[in-house]
């Protein structure tokens, strides 16, 4: 088999998923790198103990099947090195530790995933750093929020449960100028659909649970960096001893090889059920980034290349009736699972918490329900949602 060559780099994302973090020629040709389980390597003499000179030293720093994984997401992501963390949450508490001290600042979009801000309200504040949220929309206006001590700039696009979009380049822009550190959770758009690093982004965070995983079944999340503050990731990684297993990090690798085509059908099937609901009179809005409608829609287009199948929509209720018109439409659903999550080939449904939001505050026509939509054929996810929306009319 011919080398690979940075002729890659050019083929479609398809092809790329397939052929990347994998080399038969290594494993006597069999196509997918084999599941080494490992904790004590042997060294072999004493010499090369003590300088720890060959590949592999312990299963935390390690093994081919952890390396294949993190080669993979190295190409997807265009990054200098990946490291790879217990979960999503992780992928974002890893690189705060990693570059975040006390009496440092950090900005935090005000749309980010819930346990990341409880991360920063409790852990991270009692570390004795000051968190501040700031408007997802403010774009290049962040420089008016950093400070002499302003250390790192956490984004999020689109946000959790009501997908605003970030200027993303804008607010990287506005950040290195003050010497500042960019994270992005970039979990909803995979690097199918959106590459941060090459939008400005120092850290690409994401929860590879979710599409990389595809089967709901496999919890573990990757931080991938560039070149300038990868040697500071990597290390936090072996300082904190964060690692995974070979088994989970196969599964990932084996869901990348269909990540593509599964994205497609997600947003393709999302899209249409968006649209319908756009034009149900039990809805207020579609919160949706890739429909012309939604407030940060010429954001997604410029600098996304699709969506996932994700995204969430207002159902119309007094306050008094809210919560039991969530509830009704959530009760009556027998497709769509109730359960945090998505990613996975079924569809789910949440309803909204919003109520710890600073300045994106919640929309106030009524509940915000998150769809999950998965890979079940449309007519018959409408005909759960119609009957969610029949039950939520009768409340």
């Amino acid at each position: 088999m011919a080398d690979k060559t940075s002729a890659d780099a050019e083929r479609g994302i398809n092809t790329r998923l397939a052929h990347s973090g994998n080399n038969p020629s290594d494993f006597h040709g069999f196509i997918n790198p084999p599941v080494v389980h490992a904790s004590t390597v042997l060294f072999p003499n004493a010499r090369t103990m003590e300088t720890r000179a060959q590949k592999y030293t312990y299963g935390t720093r390690g093994t081919p099947t952890t390396d294949a994984l993190c080669e993979a997401i190295n190409e997807l992501e265009g990054s200098a090195g990946t490291i790879l963390v217990p979960s999503g949450l992780a992928a974002v508490t890893v690189p705060f530790l990693a570059f975040l001290s006390s009496g440092d600042h950090a900005l935090i979009v005000d749309s980010v995933y819930f346990p990341t801000r409880h991360f920063c309200d409790t852990m991270l504040t009692r570390l004795g750093i000051t968190i501040e949220y700031y408007d997802p929309m403010i774009g290049a206006g962040i420089e008016g929020l950093i400070r002499p001590n302003t250390k790192l700039v956490h984004t999020e696009a689109p946000g959790s449960n009501t997908f605003e979009m970030q200027d993303i380049r804008a607010v990287a822009a506005a950040a290195h100028r003050h010497g500042c550190i960019v994270t992005m959770d970039n979990t909803w758009a995979t690097p199918v659909y959106f590459r941060p690093l090459e939008h400005g982004v120092d850290i690409s965070i994401h929860a590879a649970t979710k599409y990389p995983s595809g089967h709901s079944d496999v919890l573990l999340g990757t931080v991938s960096a560039n070149a300038a503050h990868w040697p500071a990731l990597s290390e936090a990684m072996v300082t904190l001893g964060v690692c995974v297993s070979p088994d989970d990090s196969y599964q990932i690798l084996r869901g990348l090889r269909t990540m593509g085509i599964r994205l497609e059908r997600h947003q393709e099937s999302a899209l249409e059920i968006a649209r319908w609901l756009e034009g149900r009179e039990e809805v207020a809005r579609v919160l949706h980034p890739a429909l012309p409608s939604f407030p940060g829609h010429e954001l997604w287009k410029r600098d996304f290349g699709g969506a996932s199948g994700v995204f969430s929509f207002v159902l119309k209720a007094d306050a008094e009736k809210s919560k039991a018109k969530a509830h009704a439409f959530l009760d009556a659903l027998s497709l769509f699972g109730l359960g945090y999550s998505w990613g996975g080939f079924e569809s789910l449904a949440v309803h909204a918490n919003l109520s710890d939001r600073k300045i994106a505050k919640a929309p106030s026509e009524g509940p915000v329900i998150r769809l999950q939509i998965g890979l079940e054929d449309v007519p018959d996810l409408r005909r759960d949602i119609e009957a969610g929306l029949a039950a939520a009319n009768a409340v």
